[in-house]
């Protein structure tokens, strides 16, 4: 039996989050949400849902994640994969069984879901996202020869595979540190293509003049210093 566990930063999530933990698929071992710094009712409308709750005050997706993943490693039984997963519900949580079909039948390393155009929903993703995607992806391309499209969030990988990237980003440049070292490894990957909605709530970062200048400065500092490397 395969074991795949879920790690979801959340902040100030709380009209969606017990949504998102609801509509994970039964395949799921365990839901791990790490509030991070939440001030709101997050934490306890995880707990309700079912999911391990952990706290981590600083704030930061990377913190986040790491704190999932430091988790996990403390546990006796280790997964075979992990999945990370926003929790404002714009993903699609039943899609996960498609992003780690990949990696059961054909030994894939790493899925991204890939939020292609024609299945988001108008206004899911604002203009500076689309645009940040394209150029992080472009960048990724034409420096690495990459076919990444997209930077989303909700992806699945091996979890020995993640342990070997040995993951340091603490804020925003988490997603594209991870698809950048995925390429220095040569690991297997593929993207699926998956929905994606408008958000519960107001984003953090691309919400945000100043969120999004730091998150595009980050991304691209991540992809120049890996170019140089």
């Amino acid at each position: 039996m395969i074991n795949i566990k879920v790690i979801i930063p959340a902040f100030n999530e709380q009209d969606a989050i017990a949504s998102v933990i609801n509509n994970i698929p039964d395949i799921v071992n365990e839901v791990t949400v790490i509030s991070n710094n939440s001030t709101d009712n997050t934490e306890i409308n995880a707990k309700n849902a079912g999911a391990i709750v952990l706290t981590e005050n600083r704030k930061g997706y990377g913190y986040a994640c790491l704190k999932g993943m430091k988790y996990i490693s403390k546990q006796e039984k280790k997964p075979d994969i992990v999945v990370f997963l926003d929790g404002d519900y714009s993903d699609y949580p039943e899609e996960l069984t498609k992003l780690v079909e990949p990696i059961i039948n054909n030994d894939i390393d790493f899925v991204i879901g890939a939020r292609i155009k024609r299945l988001r929903e108008q206004g899911s993703m604002t203009p500076q996202q689309v645009f940040g995607n394209w150029l992080a992806t472009f960048l990724m391309k034409f420096m690495f020869r990459a076919k990444f499209t997209d930077l989303g969030p909700f992806r699945a990988i091996k979890y020995d595979k993640l342990l070997a990237l040995h993951m340091e980003d603490k804020t925003y440049g988490w997603t594209v540190e991870m698809q950048l070292k995925v390429l220095k490894q040569k690991l297997t990957y593929i993207e699926i293509p998956v929905k994606y909605r408008n958000r519960i709530g107001i984003s953090k970062v691309s919400g945000t003049l100043k969120g999004s200048v730091l998150a595009g400065i980050k991304i691209l500092g991540w992809i120049f210093k890996y170019s140089f490397k």
